[in-house]
């Protein structure tokens, strides 16, 4: 097994040597322990699914501690969510100074997160590792935040991979361990929904049926890409909103989904003010849809969303795994024109639509071209530089095709470098 570099590895060298502590969580099977071992081989490495690792971190904390941070260089404690109670101590432990920087990985869950930043505020780093980016799939150099805005307009493109193809990367997703070890996509993916929703979410969550949260996940999937309706997901999954909100909210705890908020642009219409659902992995929402193989997402009346999924997917990758906040909205006001994705860099914002159709077409352009003229009637927003700059296209197209450069005033970008 070859490990593929991963961009995240460059901020988790920096980090360690700036806090004490380092909290590396995503989705479990996202290469988190991997990453950590291969980027800090000297780091002493201990996991807490261990029984008798976890056993003497829970009931000695303070000498475990102390044994596994004497003459390492730094510890890696893998799977920290069995182990909570340990915070707290290492808190003291890192003050005196007398061991670390110590890695912490897991996946993030309820309280999780917010049990590591109380007990270690000041102290910790947060990183968080999604699934593989396609530049990383690519064994490319990914974009940078930094230079993002003034990349997408950039005519020059990496080379074209060869043996890509879009639908069996829809299909198959970008989970680490199918493409390291050659696995098939549905088998794979199907152990892994169930192994989530056995051990995440009965230990974690304490749902009572797990056949009724799956089909939840199932209906999830079936709306991605769509405003969030409380409501009619709770109608359709026959439980009331309440349990809705907190089973949704468990799938973005475990990274399993996230949601997409609107961007708060006043151009004088009403705007809505819901937010967006969308998962991390298109290979996990064509597991729940049941779409088996790669023929059947060719005709499937969700390809298209599923596309814009990977889109922006890709897109939060590009600061997440430069350990930076995303800048990452959706523009859309209640007459229904919208545009998929707006990034709000200092002094600008770039809308970008995703279209999964191979042929450009003028209607691609359509959702664009109705935000500029906006723009230019509103004027420049306070603070904001004009957009429409006669050097520079206003939005940018990321289609299912390889064309790229400036098209009806946009710039235009292949599926394979977006990231």
């Amino acid at each position: 097994m070859t490990f593929i570099p991963r961009t995240l590895g460059v901020t988790l060298l920096q980090v360690v040597e700036q806090y004490p502590v380092v909290y590396l969580t995503g989705p479990r099977q996202s290469g988190k322990t991997t990453l950590a071992q291969h980027v800090l081989p000297g780091y002493r490495y201990l996991s807490l699914e261990q029984p008798r690792t976890r056993d003497e971190a829970v009931n000695d904390p303070e000498r475990f501690l102390s044994r596994v941070a004497k003459g390492a260089p730094g510890v890696i404690l893998d799977e920290v969510q069995r182990a909570p109670e340990l915070f707290s101590y290492l808190q003291g432990f890192v003050d005196a100074r007398r061991g670390g920087p110590f890695v912490l990985t897991g996946s993030q869950n309820f309280l999780l997160s917010q049990s590591i930043t109380q007990s270690l505020a000041g102290r910790v780093a947060v990183l968080e590792l999604l699934p593989f980016s396609l530049a990383e799939l690519q064994r490319r150099e990914a974009l940078k935040p930094r230079d993002y805005e003034s990349s997408l307009a950039d005519a020059a493109l990496p080379q074209r991979p060869s043996g890509l193809d879009l639908d069996e990367l829809l299909f198959t997703g970008l989970l680490p361990p199918i493409h390291d070890r050659g696995l098939p996509p549905t088998t794979w993916l199907d152990g892994y929904v169930t192994t989530y929703v056995e051990r995440d979410v009965r230990q974690v969550a304490a749902v009572g049926d797990l056949a009724d949260f799956q089909r939840f996940m199932s209906l999830c999937a079936g709306r991605v890409g769509q405003l969030l309706n409380h409501a009619a997901l709770a109608e359709d999954a026959g439980i009331d909103r309440k349990t809705a909100r907190r089973w949704l909210s468990v799938l973005q705890a475990s990274y399993v989904v996230t949601v997409l908020s609107p961007h708060y642009v006043n151009f004088s219409r009403r705007l809505i003010k819901t937010p967006k659902l969308y998962f991390l992995d298109t290979g996990l929402v064509c597991n729940l849809l049941g779409i088996t193989a790669v023929e059947q997402l060719r005709t499937h009346p969700l390809r298209g969303a599923i596309f814009e999924n990977l889109v922006i997917s890709e897109l939060l990758k590009v600061w997440r795994h430069n350990g930076e906040r995303p800048h990452l909205y959706f523009w859309r006001d209640r007459t229904g024109r919208e545009v998929d994705a707006l990034l709000d860099f200092p002094g600008t914002r770039v809308p970008l639509e995703a279209k999964a159709g191979e042929t450009l077409s003028r209607s691609f352009f359509k959702g664009l071209g109705f935000y500029r003229a906006l723009q230019q009637e509103a004027g420049s927003p306070s603070g904001v530089a004009a957009d429409a700059a006669a050097d520079r296209p206003l939005g940018v197209l990321v289609y299912g095709g390889d064309d790229s450069g400036d098209h009806w005033g946009h710039t235009v970008r292949p599926w394979w470098a977006v990231s």
